[in-house]
């Protein structure tokens, strides 16, 4: 182990000489850290501090300690471990993400008049729902009785029974004690079949036919639509750069497929 007094001493060797990148300022069994490996990891930490600059004899210090453990884990063969390698290949697979596309992202600008324009044709929607649970894999029978109970929904509302009501005494899911108030939601919180369903009702105070999600059925009332003057400019600005995001990975990872041999056995994919 590199003692306390090796470290002093090539602190004192880096103090006599800092311009010396290539000079040795520490070994660790063998492993060089030069005065420019040094001063790089230095001005990293300094990111890290806001009012008092750390000694540098410390961060050599941890340097060292970091360098140690790393050998120590070589030496157990961690580097194989099946938990430590998936770590690796996140980090590799986020690595090669910024390497490749660091760049574009950096260029993606939003302008106002863009997420006005964005905003109208997405607005946030306020909707109520009357909710009937059915699972994505539900059987033909359970789907059939899941709709012969939202058809007899369906016949209470044309009575004239307040939807409110009715959500309240015959929807499942938490927002019918809140007479199926689910507040206001954009495209991105809403499932795409449910929020394309009331946006398409146009009018406050419409009530949709029945929508299938994969949650259930739904009876969607469309209670008002907010105003771009009401709406989170900066929020509808980070979903389209989450968009523009989106669409640059997948173009990345489409051209590595293409340039890929890739096989699936589809039968063995079950729901």
């Amino acid at each position: 182990m590199i003692s306390s007094a090796v470290v002093t001493a090539v602190g004192a060797a880096y103090a006599a000489n800092p311009e010396a990148k290539d000079a040795v300022l520490a070994q660790i069994n063998g492993t060089v850290i030069t005065v420019g490996d040094f001063n790089a990891r230095y001005q990293e930490n300094l990111r890290f501090f806001q009012f008092k600059a750390p000694e540098k004899k410390d961060v050599l210090e941890d340097i060292i300690k970091r360098e140690l453990a790393i050998q120590e884990a070589r030496k157990l063969g961690l580097e194989k471990d099946p938990v430590v390698v998936e770590r690796i290949n996140t980090v590799l697979f986020q690595a090669i993400l910024d390497k490749q596309l660091g760049k574009d992202l950096e260029k993606i600008a939003v302008a106002n008049d863009e997420a006005k324009s964005y905003y109208q044709k997405n607005p946030e929607v306020r909707t109520s729902h009357i909710f009937v649970a059915l699972r994505p894999d539900a059987t033909a029978e359970q789907e059939a009785a899941a709709r012969k109970r939202m058809a007899a929904i369906q016949e209470t509302l044309k009575q004239g029974a307040s939807f409110a009501e009715v959500a309240q005494t015959k929807s499942d899911g938490p927002a019918a004690p809140m007479g199926g108030d689910i507040d206001y939601k954009g495209r991105d919180s809403l499932d795409p079949a449910y929020y394309s369903a009331a946006l398409a009702l146009g009018k406050p105070g419409k009530v949709s036919g029945i929508v299938r999600t994969p949650f259930g059925l739904h009876l969607i009332k469309l209670t008002a639509i907010r105003d771009w003057e009401d709406a989170d400019h900066g929020l509808v600005k980070r979903q389209i750069f989450d968009e523009k995001r989106s669409a640059l990975f997948a173009k990345y990872m489409d051209k590595l497929r293409q340039g890929a041999k890739v096989q699936i056995n589809a039968s063995l994919l079950k729901d």
